[in-house]
């Protein structure tokens, strides 16, 4: 970091050579991870479900940075087909230095995905899960290659309801957004720890955005007409962008957690954030996996650590 006051976009070091999937690019935070590390000269693939926004955004960085390496990879984490085939031409790259997994849903009605899960839970942390544990070992390939995957303050207080993670019998679109939040807490923590048993190359590193103004909350209802208000307090996506950029090129920690610095954690500067005790439970994080292996029938080969 270029000093004691946090990182920000400026801290992002030149990345030419490199190739970065982001996820969820297309717009907010994901757009601006992408375009930062366009404009440092990496090689960065648009993970997103729809072609026409993908290739949007793409020409969006190419008006800001017009040299720019950027290809779309369609990518639908609500459908575990989508994830092996965007994980199938993701292996044609001539490398992989980093996941960024971006992408997510927030507190919508009860949804399921293609195969049938609960939208918030299928897509923030199964489909995480499925593409992240899918690519390592292309992401193996590269010395010092990194995984990113993006937790919330919402983790805090959230708990999983285990016997219930397809909400067949209750759904309160807040709680189960939080309980995908801490499953994400869980997964980083996990992959870092038979990550580092394994003697791996990869880096597991986890982030939140703070709480980053963005279409996101398109869910939130009442939230967004105070807009305007609560926008002074929030991270704008920019901003937002700043602890996954850290995650992903600075100086970090493996299995460390980052997000903004200031304001309660929830805007500012990016630096090591806190995470609540229950989301380091090893014996909690066990058991998400077993279960994430279970239902997505993708199972990384990492031995429990």
């Amino acid at each position: 970091m270029s000093d004691s006051k946090g990182f920000t976009e400026a801290d992002v070091p030149d990345q030419s050579g490199k190739t970065f999937i982001v996820t969820g690019a297309n717009a907010g935070v994901g757009f601006e991870i992408a375009r930062v590390l366009a404009t440092r000269r990496a090689r960065v693939l648009l993970g997103c479900r729809d072609r026409a926004k993908g290739e949007d955004a793409i020409a969006r960085i190419r008006k800001i940075t017009p040299a720019s390496d950027l290809a779309w990879l369609p990518l639908d984490l609500s459908d575990l087909e989508s994830v092996r085939a965007a994980v199938e031409i993701a292996g044609k790259e001539p490398r992989l230095d980093g996941l960024i997994n971006n992408a997510g849903v927030m507190n919508p009605p009860l949804m399921r995905t293609k195969q049938g899960f609960e939208l918030q839970f299928g897509v923030n942390h199964l489909g995480v899960f499925a593409l992240t544990s899918l690519l390592l070992p292309k992401l193996a390939e590269t010395p010092g290659a990194r995984v990113v995957v993006t937790s919330s303050v919402a983790h805090l207080k959230a708990k999983i309801e285990w016997d219930d993670l397809n909400a067949d019998k209750s759904y309160q679109k807040n709680d189960r957004y939080g309980a995908s939040k801490l499953a994400n807490a869980l997964f980083f923590f996990e992959l870092d720890r038979r990550l580092r048993a394994a003697k791996s190359p990869v880096t597991a590193i986890g982030v939140h955005p703070g709480i980053a103004a963005t279409s996101l909350g398109r869910h939130m209802g009442l939230i967004q007409l105070v807009g305007p208000i609560v926008g002074l307090l929030l991270n704008s996506a920019d901003k937002g962008a700043w602890p996954a950029l850290l995650a992903a090129t600075g100086k970090v920690k493996p299995g460390g957690y980052y997000g903004p610095t200031g304001f309660g954690g929830i805007r500012g500067v990016a630096g090591e954030a806190k995470r609540a005790p229950h989301a380091e439970d090893p014996t909690l994080a066990r058991r998400l996996w077993e279960v994430s292996v279970a239902m997505t029938g993708v199972d990384p080969g990492l031995p429990a650590a």
